[in-house]
This record gives C-alpha cells, structure tokens and sequence, in this order.
C-alpha cells in the first residue's frame, strides 16, 4: 500500500532503519504446538514471513490450517514453541498497544455507548493526555468509520455493520502500527461485508498502518491485499506459497470484475486451495 522503502528510494535511511522498514512485522523458523488430552498437537511448523511496513496482508487457508494462531502470535497473545516474532525490530513478547485486534465478534461492551467503547481503549493507551485530548482521539475515529451520527448509540441499538465499524474505530483510535484483522466481516451478509471492506480499504490508505488479516473470502483476500499468504492444511501447517497482488489503488470492485489481472489472481489463490492444496472430507 505504501511504497516499500529500501536503500535505492531513501538513501538517507541507515542499513539496520531499512532492514526494518522491509521487515516490519517479521516472523522467523516459528512452530506451534498445544499439549491436548490426546498428546502434543503440532498446529504450525517452520512459518518465515517478513512484512513491510504500509502494507496490507491476508491470510488465507482452509479451516483448521492455523491462520487465527499467526494471528494471535502476532498480537503477542500466544508464544511460540519455536522460533521468534518482531515488530518494529523488537521481539513480541506479549500483547501492546502496538498491534490493535479487531475480532469477528465486535467484542463491544454492552452497556456504553459507541463513543464510550472507543473512548475506553483511548484511555488505556493515552492515560498521560489530557481529557480533551483523549476525547478528541475518540470522536476523530468514530469519524474516521463514519459513525460521528452514532456516537451516543449502544451495541443494541445499530447494526452489525456499525458495530464493526465501531470496534474497527476502538482499534485505530489507538493509534496501532500494526491492525490485526481476525476474519472481521465474516457474520455479515454480503452487501453489509462488501460496504465494510471499501471501507477499510479507505481507512487503511488513510492511515498508512501495516494490516494482517485473516481471512475465508478469495475476493476479499484479492481485493484488499497488497500479499497474500496460503497456508497448507494442518496439522503441522505451513506458508504454502505468497501471492503478490500488483493491482493498482485506488481498487473498484465494478472494474475489477472485468481486469484481467485480478481474476488471474484469484484463479491462482482457487487453484491453490482446491487444487494443489484441497481440504479432505472424512
């Protein structure tokens, strides 16, 4: 999404601020393995990925195949068994307001307002500011989402559009460097999922932060990415193979349909997953 930075487009970056430009979120020989009741499960093995800082990455695969645990490896919320993950050039080791999750379920708590549930999140991240300050960080991501005409409204009184728009605001109201994105508009119907991803594709040239998401939806995966990663089925689940997706932005669903480039692409993550790489049914 933004343009990758490296020695050759800005000399006046130092080796190692280039090395983490261009490796932004970095993942490095990672496994992963829970003890059940039956023994040692092996979700994930030997996963390498470097991310560069600005772009937008999905991850994709077949249920089971260990997505949402990159993901929450990511976010700090689980640790490896093996290997290790950065962020900015520093280890995750645990959650930080660095790395903002927005989950399928909005995760809104009942009882505040929209406005109260953004504010919330501020609060915990910007304690030192003042209170205008914080309010102000609120109200300029509920604007952010277009929702400025909601921001006195409960969980119970919008939709399921507006409220992922709302955890989507909470979670950049933050200010992360990098946005987790855990299947975020998978509950809603298609024309409510199709508004929400022009949206975040909006949102996230806006902001310029780094995004991974997790992801079912093909054309959700070609449409919002700049990389996509295809995970082979687990257990002992790994990066199958990455797509770069070379379409230009600004992206419109209506003209896309019809580029030739884009339902190549997408013809490339079909045949990966129920070709090359098909889940088998007991």
């Amino acid at each position: 999404m933004n343009p990758i930075l490296n020695e050759a487009t800005t000399p006046a970056l130092s080796n190692n601020t280039a090395k983490v430009t261009e490796r932004y979120v970095h993942i490095e020989d990672v496994g992963m393995q829970f003890v059940t009741k039956k023994g040692t499960f092996e979700a994930l093995k030997n996963i390498n990925l470097s991310i560069t800082q600005g772009e937008f990455v999905s991850i994709i695969g077949h249920s089971g195949c260990g997505k949402s645990t990159v993901l929450n490896l990511i976010a700090g919320l689980l640790q490896p068994t093996t290997g290790n993950l950065f962020c900015a050039g520093r280890e995750i080791a645990a959650p930080g307001p660095e790395r903002a999750v927005v989950f399928q379920n909005h995760s809104l708590l009942p009882w505040l307002s929209c406005y109260e549930n953004v504010y919330l999140a501020v609060e915990r991240v910007f304690g030192s500011e003042s209170k205008v300050q914080q309010e102000a960080r609120a109200y300029a991501a509920l604007e952010l989402v277009g929702l400025s005409h909601a921001v006195e409204k409960r969980p119970n009184e919008i939709s399921g559009g507006m409220k992922q728009r709302v955890g989507i605001a909470r979670a950049l109201a933050m200010e992360p460097k990098v946005l987790l994105l855990d299947e975020p508009f998978g509950a809603l119907d298609a024309l409510t999922r199709a508004g929400l991803q022009d949206e975040l594709m909006r949102i996230m040239q806006k902001s310029g932060a780094t995004a991974v998401m997790v992801t079912h939806d093909v054309d959700e995966a070609v449409l919002l990415s700049d990389k996509i990663v295809m995970m082979t089925n687990g257990p002992s689940a790994g990066i199958g193979e990455i797509l770069e997706v070379d379409l230009p932005y600004p992206r419109k669903r209506l003209e896309l349909a019809e580029n030739v480039q884009y339902n190549h692409l997408r013809s490339e993550v079909l045949k990966f997953l129920y070709e090359r790489h098909a889940k088998k049914v007991a």
